[in-house]
């Protein structure tokens, strides 16, 4: 009886703990003076943020839900705009080296990755070389009004017009105009045999 007692007692206690652990690392986008929350800014558990210690920007409008293990990289000067009821599904990854912005009332489903830069390659003497720390970048800039499906990956130099639904699975590295559905051509065999 009181092992059953001392087990619940020391598991409440580690839940409090990591309660504890998560706000404080929370501290990080509430407290940073190169952010900006205009209003009921919910960031749930597991969330990470790479951010560079001079100057960049994010600005969180009001009503913008972030669920859970998603994960922000910021380089310096970079500039990252989610507005208003915007709202990250879990595993969501925003890679910012410029620019990104996410238009007012945009959905994102699981897993969808931004990356506003790719790395430079050099082709000397018939030899490719991907050179890792320099890049090539373009801002990204997502409309209004948008549902964004879930594992989406949006590449540099990216406009998405608003009111643009973008299904599961999908590759954009090339602007999509306003009031567009976007869908894989994918054509499915589905056998009964016994």
């Amino acid at each position: 009886m009181v092992k059953r007692f001392l087990k619940r007692l020391i598991g409440k206690l580690l839940i409090k703990l990591k309660f504890i652990y998560e706000e404080n690392k929370l501290d990080i986008i509430y407290h940073n003076p190169n952010i900006t929350i205009e209003a009921d800014l919910l960031i749930e558990e597991y969330f990470s943020a790479n951010l560079p210690s001079g100057d960049f920007s994010i600005v969180f409008g009001s009503h913008v839900r972030i669920k859970k293990y998603c994960h922000v990289l910021l380089f310096p000067k970079a500039k990252l705009a989610i507005n208003s009821n915007v709202f990250l599904n879990n595993y969501c990854s925003f890679n910012c080296l410029e620019s990104i912005t996410i238009g007012e009332n945009t959905m994102f489903g699981e897993g969808v990755k931004l990356y506003d830069h790719n790395h430079l390659v050099n082709n000397e003497n018939n030899k490719l070389t991907v050179i890792k720390d320099q890049f090539n970048k373009a801002p990204i800039v997502i409309g209004k009004n948008c549902w964004i499906g879930s594992n989406v990956t949006i590449l540099k130099g990216v406009t998405i017009g608003d009111n643009v639904v973008i299904g599961a699975n999908n590759l954009i590295y090339q602007s999509i105009a306003a009031n567009t559905v976007v869908k894989s051509k994918a054509a499915y065999i589905i056998d009964y045999k016994v």
